[in-house]
């Protein structure tokens, strides 16, 4: 039996059985089966696995990535021709686009690169079409912009959602606050901070088991599913910011786009037209959550057309070291900021002092 068909069996188990507590453990245990053959069928263990595919190994440039996903013809190709310059075939036909195509945006001093992938279909997470490339390069993205079309069925959202989600992609998600640390002995020992969880000690036992794990403690912070488990004990799932961008927004009306307005992470736009193409721009910079550093020389004034520009997960005085170049973090003495992130101005600090956006920073090094 092929890895797609046990896929598909335990899907119809899982359809079949009922849910209340008591089966809690046996849909634990199914979805955990589930999981591990999704893993082997993206990560074939045969020998010659095959890499991105031609066009989808593209460089990584400027200081974010940002990827276009959604069904053929929804207009990814105009959007990126418009937005960034960069020309990639648009037409009246489906899977005009059969690469990648790369373009950049230039915004606020923050150079973000777009990649127009080709449109994917249903199944794309088992693998047709070109869906595994499609979907492995927009893992790599910083930020992923799903482009819907107004006139479509709006269930295409929650269908290319389920195709990321198959892929180990998590969107608008923060990783679940669970402690999981395998031990020698002691069996499973269980605890959560909230009372009545959603999971009890059965159904992590049995989760825990078809991964051949019987000595481990597992914490909860907050309440969480199986699901979420799954995902802990994986380690392979990327959470990822998302915006929805619905295009063609000239062919509707003005009740219809009020309707549209109160889906959340939502952009209204036109390509064609080049409707709120700004405000779209402005929606991914803010998504991505860039911090800009302005570089001073000592007895100049700062350098504000280049600014250094780091994710605000790492903006420590070590990190925008870093990214000036690997040496200069040993040899540094101290920094001096002047910005909102310090009190005074200027502000001496250490290399562990973390960073503002449009803070200025002059570094001073060991004599």
């Amino acid at each position: 039996m092929s890895v797609l068909e046990k896929i598909n069996e335990i899907e119809r188990e899982m359809a079949r059985t009922q849910k209340n507590k008591a089966t809690a453990g046996h849909l634990g245990m199914l979805k955990a089966k589930l999981a591990k053959l999704r893993r082997e069928l993206l990560e074939p263990s045969g020998g010659g696995g095959g890499g991105g595919g031609a066009g989808f190994d593209v460089q990584k440039v400027g200081d974010a990535r940002v990827g276009l996903v959604g069904f053929p013809s929804v207009g990814k190709s105009t959007l990126l021709t418009k937005v960034t310059g960069t020309f990639s075939e648009a037409a009246g036909y489906e899977f005009t686009t059969l690469t990648c195509i790369p373009g950049m945006i230039r915004y606020r001093g923050a150079k973000i690169q777009l990649l127009d992938l080709p449109g994917i279909i249903e199944g794309a997470k088992d693998g047709k079409g070109r869906g595994r490339q499609v979907i492995s390069t927009a893992r790599t993205c910083n930020l992923i912009i799903i482009v819907l079309d107004c006139l479509k069925p709006i269930t295409h959202k929650k269908l290319i959602e389920h195709e990321l989600e198959g892929f180990g992609i998590r969107l608008n998600k923060k990783p679940p606050e669970i402690t999981f640390r395998k031990k020698d002995k002691g069996g499973i020992n269980y605890t959560s901070a909230v009372q009545n969880p959603k999971l009890d000690l059965e159904a992590v036992k049995s989760v825990l088991s078809e991964y051949r794990i019987h000595n481990a403690d597992v914490h909860l912070k907050q309440d969480y599913d199986v699901d979420e488990l799954i995902d802990v004990i994986e380690g392979s799932r990327v959470y990822i910011p998302c915006i929805y961008a619905v295009n063609k927004i000239d062919q509707i009306t003005i009740e219809e786009l009020n309707v549209l307005d109160k889906l959340p992470h939502y952009c209204p736009v036109c390509a064609y037209h080049e409707w709120n193409l700004t405000g779209l721009v402005e929606m991914i910079f803010e998504y991505l959550k860039l911090v800009r550093i302005y570089t001073k020389p000592k007895g100049k004034l700062p350098d504000w057309t280049d600014p250094v520009v780091l994710p605000s997960t790492r903006c420590t005085v070590e990190d925008f070291c870093n990214k000036l170049h690997k040496s200069i973090a040993k040899q540094l003495k101290y920094a001096l900021v002047w910005g909102s992130s310090v009190k005074h101005r200027p502000q001496k600090v250490g290399k562990d002092h973390v960073l503002h956006d449009e803070d200025i920073v002059q570094l001073v090094k060991k004599i």
